[in-house]
């Protein structure tokens, strides 16, 4: 194995902006992305440590014929209120108790976005829409989703948050960007079905890969974030 490079203020700089430019993007252009890119990202990703190396992430990349079928397969669920109604989530993402500040920024970051759009607090129609765009992958060329092995435990799903941060930071670097999304765990019957996962794959998130559209206001959402002071504490 070579040497570790020593760091320069170049390589330093493009790691911060490859990090601090990364977002989540609401809209992408239909410009494909080649295999070798997506290969390339997943082989850098995979560099995440995982606890005694276990790597336990597994990816399934669709696009083109198979992206449309299970876009169209969940849209078709999740436009019927009845059949809507029969699928949530396998395990709880969000927090069963909402608590400040949490609730507070929950609601700030979805105003936010909602407001870009013109999309007003009654209008419930306009809101099911946009929420439903999760599962055309936002018009992305590429999805992805992540599902872990049932034998595993929470350690591992803290692994998997690491590989999927490297997943958008490696996009970033090639001027990609990308959606992770936690809207596809309601609908991990129909995932399992159309892609014919065994009974022990469960399903982590989905992700959106592609090329930004610059020209979609959603797209200039940027999120606040908490100065280091708000959630560090220093012992010396």
């Amino acid at each position: 194995m070579s040497p570790t490079p020593i760091p320069t203020a170049a390589s330093t700089a493009a790691v911060d902006a490859a990090i601090t430019s990364r977002r989540s993007v609401r809209a992408f252009l239909p410009t494909p992305v080649p295999r070798e890119t997506i290969e390339a990202i997943l082989q850098v990703a995979a560099r995440a440590p995982s606890g005694t190396n276990i790597q336990p992430w597994q990816v399934h990349v669709l696009t083109g014929a198979s992206l449309a079928r299970l876009s169209q397969a969940i849209l078709a669920a999740h436009d019927d209120p009845a059949e809507r109604a029969a699928h949530t989530e396998e395990y709880a993402y969000y927090p069963l108790e909402w608590r400040s500040p949490y609730i507070e920024r929950r609601r700030k970051v979805g105003w936010d976005l909602y407001s870009l759009l013109g999309i007003g607090k009654a209008d419930k129609q306009r809101m099911h829409a946009q929420h439903g765009r999760n599962y055309a992958f936002f018009d992305a060329p590429v999805g992805l989703i992540f599902t872990i092995d049932r034998v595993l435990q929470q350690g591992s799903w803290l692994d998997y948050g690491m590989f999927l941060q490297n997943v958008m930071v490696a996009a970033r670097a090639r001027g990609l960007h990308t959606c992770p999304q936690a809207a596809f765990t309601q609908y991990h019957r129909i995932i399992a079905a159309e892609l014919a996962l065994s009974p022990e794959q469960m399903l982590v998130c989905g992700m959106s890969l592609g090329h930004a559209d610059p020209a979609a206001i959603e797209n200039t959402l940027i999120t606040e974030r908490e100065p280091v002071a708000g959630f560090t504490t220093f012992h010396d």
